[in-house]
């Protein structure tokens, strides 16, 4: 969860001849697959596309992530340039420790998703859906995680095998002081 402290009023402090907040409101935001659900089904277009997103559907992006219970609407028009970086960065937040290593041999899938297709995966690998509350790149890490412990081992071809065969065959005669 982010949580920002929106300035909705300044005056002025003579003495230190300063702009100070007067009046502020912590609005709370989580990038979630409730908040992407949400931004879709009102523009009807997948939210996770490289298309570039226009300045109304991103200001409708960050009114979709906020879990304040009544924010006023003049808090999503007193965002600053500073806040709106904020939630940039936190939308883009890895927000996990687990790393994949990519093998040049991987395939880009072209598939469009949206957030029927991770409600999909969620269902079919059995994850709960308290998970939609989570930041949307650990949940997608945590989709990751679960394929890639589900798929079958992989097959060692035999150049591998035989190499193994011998590495442990050395080992054996070094331990039992023997030639073969």
């Amino acid at each position: 969860m982010l949580e920002l402290d929106v300035v909705l009023e300044t005056e002025f402090d003579e003495e230190k001849s300063e702009f100070n907040p007067s009046r502020t409101f912590t609005l709370q935001l989580e990038h979630s697959l409730v908040s992407v659900s949400k931004w879709e089904s009102f523009f009807e277009k997948p939210f996770l596309s490289k298309e570039e997103k226009t300045s109304l559907e991103i200001l409708w992006y960050i009114k979709t992530m906020a879990i304040s219970p009544e924010v006023p609407t003049e808090v999503f028009e007193k965002l600053s340039k500073d806040d709106v970086a904020k939630i940039d960065k936190y939308i883009n937040a890895k927000m996990t420790a687990t790393w994949f290593a990519e093998t040049p041999s991987t395939v880009r899938s072209r598939q469009i998703i949206t957030a029927e297709i991770i409600y999909y995966w969620m269902i079919s690998l059995n994850i709960p859906f308290e998970c939609q509350h989570w930041h949307l790149n650990r949940l997608i890490t945590l989709v990751k995680v679960c394929n890639e412990q589900n798929k079958p081992p992989k097959k060692i071809n035999k150049r591998e095998m035989a190499a193994r065969q011998r590495e442990l065959n050395a080992k054996r005669r070094a331990m039992h002081n023997s030639t073969g």
